[in-house]
């Protein structure tokens, strides 16, 4: 691959270059996006967003593996995995704009955190672009559980934002 498409993907599109918390810049970015995305063109079907995150992680695991082996150990630049784990969390968010906002915080929370044996994954296949892939993709299920908890809870307590 390209080195120049190989660090535009990896880095998603130079928000991994971010000077403070690259990974949570990513997912911003990715938030807004996909905010955009589902204002212009309507809910976004679950399955749409599952073969999206098919595609995202069968290019990223072999994109962040490459990036591994010229930066070292889970460069901070690599953020293709936070894409992943951000699909991952809004898989079936299709009723409301907060939920994106809401998925955002749930997802940092679990990727910083780690909770709940995610940081095991990071070693899945000796380590290299899976294990980086993995534990994203381990934080946004966690991330997505917790999302479509909170949204059932605000909407019974009549919050239904």
């Amino acid at each position: 691959m390209p080195r120049p498409l190989l660090y535009a993907l990896g880095t998603f599109f130079g928000t991994g270059f971010a000077p403070f918390a690259p990974a949570t810049v990513a997912s911003f970015a990715f938030t807004v996006v996909w905010w955009l995305v589902w204002t212009a063109a309507g809910p976004i079907p679950w399955w749409v967003t599952l073969a999206l995150l098919v595609v995202v992680t069968a290019v990223g695991i072999p994109v962040a593996g490459a990036l591994e082996r010229i930066h070292g150990e889970d460069p901070s630049l690599v953020v293709i995995d936070e894409i992943a784990g951000m699909l991952v969390t809004f898989l079936g968010v299709v009723s409301v704009p907060w939920g994106f906002v809401i998925g955002f915080f749930w997802f940092r929370f679990f990727d910083i955190l780690k909770p709940l044996g995610v940081r095991r994954l990071e070693h899945l296949g000796g380590g290299g672009g899976l294990g980086i892939m993995a534990d994203d993709i381990g934080a946004g299920a966690q991330a997505c559980l917790a999302t479509h908890l909170t949204l059932l809870l605000l909407t019974g307590l009549g919050l239904g934002l």
